[in-house]
């Protein structure tokens, strides 16, 4: 056998039937259309549509609902972080933040920041710079001897434009 002889095996590969080719090819004249009616022309995809019957996806009751505001955290247990330290991924001695746990690969997302759980247990003394702990995991920090400092996430937008109408209306107010 040489490279130039390589071929599918007998029956491997189909050609596609041809559609509309004479009344003798058997798929001539409708083309397995049918007749008449709108799924028989061209350019026509009915997706969804059964008939008049309600379709699937409005028979089926919805559910949960998305949250405009809230905030996309990567969440970060503190014994994957005690694991990186053990392993020297991280540095015990520097600050931890957002960035040394995305760098280490840990941190998968989160655009608004990263949040500490208390999953695992920690012994390193460690400082970290993060958008939100949890209760278990400030405790379990301090009680190894590091520290937890929470960035100040700012408000929600629509505290800031009830507060900047507030302010508005009292200038308008004041004159």
């Amino acid at each position: 056998m040489k490279l130039n002889e390589i071929r599918d095996n007998e029956g491997a590969r189909k050609e596609r039937m041809r559609v509309g080719r004479g009344i003798g090819s058997g798929k001539g004249k409708t083309a397995g259309r049918g007749q008449k009616g709108q799924k028989s022309r061209s350019g026509v995809a009915v997706k969804g549509f059964e008939g008049g019957q309600m379709p699937l996806h409005m028979r089926l009751p919805k559910r949960g609902f998305n949250n405009p505001f809230g905030k996309d955290y990567a969440e970060v247990n503190i014994g994957q972080i005690q694991k990186l330290v053990d392993n020297g991924k991280l540095d015990a001695k520097s600050t931890i933040d957002h960035a040394a746990l995305k760098a280490a690969g840990v941190a998968r997302g989160g655009k608004d920041g990263v949040r500490l759980l208390a999953k695992g247990e920690l012994t390193a003394k460690l400082t970290f710079n993060v958008a939100g702990a949890s209760k278990g995991a400030v405790a379990a920090v301090e009680k190894a001897g590091g520290k937890v400092d929470v960035i100040d996430p700012g408000k929600p937008e629509h505290e800031k434009k009830a507060a900047r109408r507030d302010a508005n209306k009292a200038a308008k107010e004041a004159k």
